[in-house]
């Protein structure tokens, strides 16, 4: 069956095209080291200057010794896209080989100098004059620098010396070889890195194989690939055991999943029963569809925490990639490029699968292999709150639709899957249900096990509900009916109970503390539905006795936890319909498909999302202040309308304040407090948020002033060069400002006031600097506020700061033709040639990731206005 037919996530991330000029930063000076190992390891020492990366050679690389530090001058420049600077180079393009990027930052003259070209041309300057003092802000190399040119040695004669004060310090830095964007080594990208560095661009190659994969390979036997097989399975034993002969791995608490995949990009994910995890699991076959190569891979798909334990009940209700971090585990390698490789020795299939799985995205990862005691191993994992262990024998062979002894499984704790076989509800509960009863199956028949009453919520409750009410039925399953609520020393008084009975068809997993004498589970808990089970599949689990067989000094009792990923996206792209708790409340999202930019192909479920990946930056822009709702529900082409009073409307929880306005008028407005508001008003079709310029303690009393910059018939460039001039005239005050698109067609630029002031005072001060802007370029700009008597001019709006006003706030999505951002910038990208465009959906979470957040001074101390009067008159007259 074919798997190309997938809806296509759209990717929040997309950046501008490799090499297309001059990256969008910070407003910093960039240096990039790159680790290449060419004819011979050097490291390339690259600044950027004038918009290119200017280059040197290090031989030896930076370390702490001076006299290593010499670098020759090279004549190349490279257009400022060091992402791309990674991979495997050709034969003949920069002496071949394999490049990491060892080191990048952001770099500075040690003198102060303002304006990212002032300080290009001073260090133009000086790097002409033979002496270069910088300071550079890397993830490794930290501190002040001299690149210095020596007599007598020609181009070679350059030496990049590290301050004296960091002298006493004897840690080689070269030993930290790993790349500060992939984190790989040079030797793991030669190994995984399916990417090719040629003239500055990335292209695809297939994974060189080394030879000695390459004669493993050869052994296996040529096969089809093994569509339809079941998964090798361990059995259970009783206790740990060291044997030199054994490895360990971590008994991860997930999905067992087999990933088929094709070059064509023809994929199945499929549990150990061939049912398809493609859709419910969808990032990772999204990554699997990627890799464009032949095999199948046999590992565990889990859901981790922030400490790297994984979850079972967060994998069960996992919906989307708000629901925890998703991350697939291989462990085997069991067909390969047209060859079955069950045959070859585990040891032999994991150096295979070391060598050719791509591990360019985290969320899918070489499960960590342990020769070591397997006592020690085991204490490590119950020390760290692990499911357990699993012992596999080095030479074992992969023995498909089996469970082996080759293959071991120690838990923890006592966990089994179980038949759900009915429920209970008692009759004073208001829940769906009171209990689950449970059964397994041994020598073909159904056996009770008991009843389940905790480990699950309300929510699950409803949604397992829906699971079993097709299944009711007025038949019990077992062969004879047990007694499923007879008095216990612990309940001598069981209350009354109604049995509902179901078809055996659903599986659930529990934990419990022992079996008692008759088959039944002591003190069991919910861990979750299993969808990758089948009932008939379900047999009492009994542990093997198991001996120590060798005493094996432990080499590495050390369980390194997974990295939990960032924030990714709160709704999976194929439900229309989904419930998401956010802050403890359920939100419900609908016709998430409906394009609310139809030109840019751009959904309300983007719209979510994105809001939902940017809630950290935005809601401090929100929190605390009363918001005009302006609503768009049926998209930016629909009529909308702004709702302020929310008391019709307005969900119990939320926070709200009430506001008398200047006509009397009463209303409860909105507060934007936390991530569930700024959700829920996303859901009324709020594609803007606009908060008041006060907060709801001192709503008088705005934290920032606001210089709008509204234009008519002028060009961007002409905002840009206005917003410069109110930046040279609060500047020569010594006033800071901050600077953001509209996300429309202008600027707004806000000063700091910290609710010092009133809004009349915000509006005076403002009115100053207007008009002192207006004095400079009449010709295109006006202060006057109809727009018929504008004259096609760029109004200065300073009105804007008054009570009840309010604009888009920073990271605000706009209701206009490419799902703009109302985003911060840096001043020195407020230049001619920028954009609105430059700031979309697309790419504005990259973006933020990278600048974190440009405008928070804007919420911070505030200006003494008075002395900023005082000196615009002393000034400017």
């Amino acid at each position: 069956m074919s798997l190309k037919q997938y809806h296509k996530k759209r990717d929040f991330n997309k950046t501008s095209e490799p090499n297309s000029g001059k990256a969008k930063t910070s407003g910093k000076l960039q240096f990039v080291i790159q680790k290449h190992d060419a004819t011979r390891l050097h490291y390339d020492f690259r600044l950027e200057m004038n918009g290119v990366l200017k280059s040197w050679a290090i031989p030896k690389g930076p370390s702490t010794d001076p006299k290593t530090k010499r670098l020759a001058m090279m004549v190349e420049d490279h257009p400022f896209d060091y992402k791309n600077f990674e991979g495997i180079i050709p034969k003949g393009e920069y002496g071949g080989g394999t490049v990491i990027v060892w080191d990048q930052g952001t770099y500075e003259p040690i003198e102060k100098i303002r304006g990212k070209k002032a300080q290009e041309k001073y260090l133009l300057e000086q790097l002409h004059s033979g002496s270069l003092k910088i300071i550079l802000h890397g993830s490794k190399l930290k501190g002040e620098y001299a690149l210095v040119k020596t007599n007598g040695m020609g181009e070679n004669g350059w030496l990049l010396i590290k301050h004296k004060d960091d002298y006493a310090s004897t840690t080689d830095i070269t030993k930290k070889d790993k790349s500060v964007l992939s984190e790989k080594t040079i030797k793991q990208v030669e190994k995984t890195s399916d990417k090719v560095w040629q003239n500055g661009h990335e292209q695809v190659e297939s994974i060189e194989i080394s030879t000695d994969v390459k004669t493993l390979l050869k052994k296996a036997k040529k096969s089809k690939i093994p569509i339809g097989m079941k998964p090798m399975l361990a059995t259970l034993v009783d206790e740990p055991f060291d044997d030199p002969n054994w490895i360990y791995e971590v008994k991860w608490d997930g999905y067992r999943s087999l990933g088929y995949c094709l070059k064509n990009g023809d994929v199945q994910l499929l549990s150990r029963n061939n049912k398809q995890f493609n859709e419910k699991f969808y990032p990772i076959f999204q990554i699997l569809q990627s890799w464009k190569q032949n095999m199948v891979v046999d590992g565990e798909i889990l859901v981790i925490n922030d400490k790297g334990i994984s979850n079972f009940g967060a994998l069960q209700n996992w919906r989307s990639e708000a629901d925890g971090e998703l991350v697939y585990y291989v462990f085997d390698l069991i067909w390969y490029d047209g060859r079955d490789l069950t045959d070859l020795p585990l040891s032999k299939r994991q150096e295979i699968l070391a060598e050719v799985l791509p591990q360019n995205d985290d969320r899918v990862r070489l499960s960590q292999i342990f020769k070591a005691s397997g006592t020690e191993f085991f204490k490590a994992a119950i020390k760290m709150g692990l499911e357990g262990i699993i012992a596999k024998k080095a030479d074992s062979l992969y023995t498909k639709n089996n469970r082996s002894k080759d293959w071991l499984k120690i838990k923890a704790n006592k966990r089994q899957e179980v038949v759900v076989v009915g429920f209970t509800k008692n009759d004073d509960t208001p829940r769906e249900f009171s209990s689950l009863l449970l059964g397994v199956y041994e020598n073909g028949h159904l056996h009770y096990v008991g009843k389940v009453g905790t480990g699950f919520n309300d929510l699950a409750q409803k949604e397992m509900m829906a699971q079993f009410r097709p299944l009711i039925t007025n038949k019990s399953p077992f062969s004879e009916i047990p007694d499923v609520n007879k008095p216990s020393r612990f309940r001598p008084n069981p209350p009354k109970t109604k049995v509902t009975w179901l078809k055996p068809e659903l599986v659930c997993e529990v934990a419990f503390a022992e079996v008692t004498d008759d088959g039944v589970f002591r003190h069991p808990s919910f861990q979750g539905m299993r969808v990758d089970k089948k009932a008939k599949d379900v047999i009492r689990e009994t542990e093997i006795e198991t001996k120590a067989i060798v005493e094996n000094d432990m080499k590495d009792n050390t369980i390194k936890p997974p990295k939990a990923t960032g924030r990714k996206t709160l709704l999976n792209p194929k439900d229309e319909t989904q419930v998401r708790k956010i802050k403890g409340h359920e939100l419900k999202f609908t016709h998430l498909s409906k394009l609310y930019w139809p030109e840019d192909g751009v959904s309300k479920r983007e719209m979510f999302n994105y809001y939902y990946q940017v809630a950290d930056y935005i809601l401090p822009y929100l929190k605390d202040r009363p918001m005009s709702l302006n609503r768009f529900p049926g998209g930016i082409h629909s009529k909308g309308f702004y709702q302020k009073d929310v008391r019709e409307i307005a969900p119990d929880w939320a926070d709200t304040f009430p506001y008398t306005t200047g006509d009397g008028e009463h209303k409860e407005y909105l507060l934007g407090n936390d991530e569930a508001a700024l959700l829920w008003m996303a859901s009324l079709g709020c594609i803007e948020m606009n908060p008041w310029f006060s907060r709801s303690q001192s709503p008088d009393n705005p934290d920032y002033c606001v210089i709008d910059l509204d234009p008519d018939k002028n060009t961007f460039d002409q905002v840009i060069q206005v917003a410069q001039m109110v930046k040279e005239v609060l500047d020569q005050i010594k006033i800071p400002c901050y600077a953001k698109t509209s996300g429309s067609t202008g600027m707004h630029i806000y000063i700091p006031l910290a609710a010092k002031y009133d809004y009349d005072q915000s509006q005076m001060f403002a009115k100053i600097i207007v008009n002192l802007v207006h004095q400079q370029v009449p010709e295109f700009t006006t202060l006057e506020r109809m727009v018929a008597n504008r004259k096609g001019k760029m109004y200065l709006d300073f009105l804007q700061n008054r009570p009840g006003a309010t604009i888009a706030c920073p990271y605000s999505l706009r209701p206009k033709p490419g799902a703009t951002v109302s985003m911060p910038l840096a001043w020195d990208e407020v230049k001619p040639g920028m954009t609105m465009d430059d700031f979309t959906i697309f790419n504005a979470v990259d973006r933020i990731k990278e600048t974190g957040d440009l405008f928070k001074g804007a919420l911070g101390k505030g200006i003494d206005l008075t002395a900023a009067i005082n000196k615009a008159k002393n000034v400017f007259g």
